[in-house]
């Protein structure tokens, strides 16, 4: 019984990693092909990919999207690790009595939809677009400042933060260390697992994002890489090879800052604060 339980769980893991790794495995081999190839299913490697690096760079301004969506993810992941921390450390680690309404207001927050409240972002950037250009419509900045403080990462910071020992709060200040210095030099080094954890989720957000920089971002040359993709695939005959090969492309930053910091994930995402 135990064998024919081993057997059917080994042979589950297998089918579900088969299942999950096809489709990478399917764009690899599609961006060596021809489009008619890609589109007549062929799963055999080809000799077409020179020629799709070609025409990916005659087509498109890909390594400016990639610079675009690479300056956008990092800003993002700092800033809203900054703040998020920040915010979490503060609901945790100080008492007051509004503290929990003002949390579960911000809990709420997280069921209203984006697009729920795009139409009044963009409005408002519009209006700073008169005052301050650099952070209005058509810019960089519009398209991190609405994702970089998020209730999900405070949420996220605070939970964690019960972990964190008060003790080492309270030997921080008998040491004559002000309250930031306590958060920079104890709190920030012992909760790295957490910070690799929300760093990952972070940036794969902002690569990934897509519905807002297609509002804010007018401009061919502001344009991010998930951009790029949609418009090859928006003309009247897509060039499939080209396609997998900007994807594969796109998929690659994110695929190296999960590996990077894969150690300290689980551990940050299973709440650890252990060094």
């Amino acid at each position: 019984m135990k064998k024919f339980k081993r057997v059917f769980i080994y042979l589950f893991l297998s089918t579900a990693a088969i299942v999950s790794i096809f489709p990478f495995l399917w764009m690899l081999v599609s961006m060596t092909n021809k489009s008619v190839d890609v589109t007549a299913g062929r799963l055999i490697p080809g000799t077409h990919l020179i020629e799709n690096f070609r025409n990916l760079l005659e087509q498109t301004q890909i390594g400016l999207a990639i610079w675009n969506s690479l300056v956008i993810a990092v800003i993002t992941t700092f800033l809203t690790l900054l703040i998020g921390s920040l915010a979490g450390y503060g609901f945790e680690i100080y008492r007051s009595k509004m503290k929990d309404v003002v949390f579960n207001i911000l809990i709420l927050s997280m069921m209203i939809p984006f697009a729920a409240i795009m139409i009044p972002l963009y409005r408002l950037f519009g209006q700073i677009s008169n005052d301050a250009p650099l952070i209005g419509l058509d810019t960089l900045a519009a398209a991190f400042l609405p994702t970089i403080i998020t209730a999900f990462f405070i949420f996220f910071f605070r939970q964690n933060t019960k972990m964190f020992a008060r003790e080492l709060v309270e030997a921080g200040r008998i040491d004559g260390l002000s309250e930031l210095g306590i958060f920079f030099r104890i709190y920030l080094p012992t909760m790295k697992t957490t910070y690799a954890a929300a760093a990952i989720i972070a940036f794969m957000n902002s690569w990934n994002n897509y519905l807002w920089p297609l509002v804010v971002l007018q401009s061919p040359e502001k344009q991010t890489i998930p951009l790029l993709i949609s418009n090859l695939g928006a003309g009247y005959t897509p060039d499939y090879g080209v396609i997998m090969l900007a994807i594969v492309i796109a998929t690659l930053p994110t695929a190296i800052v999960f590996f990077l910091m894969q150690r300290h994930f689980v551990a940050g995402m299973m709440g650890s604060v252990k060094g």
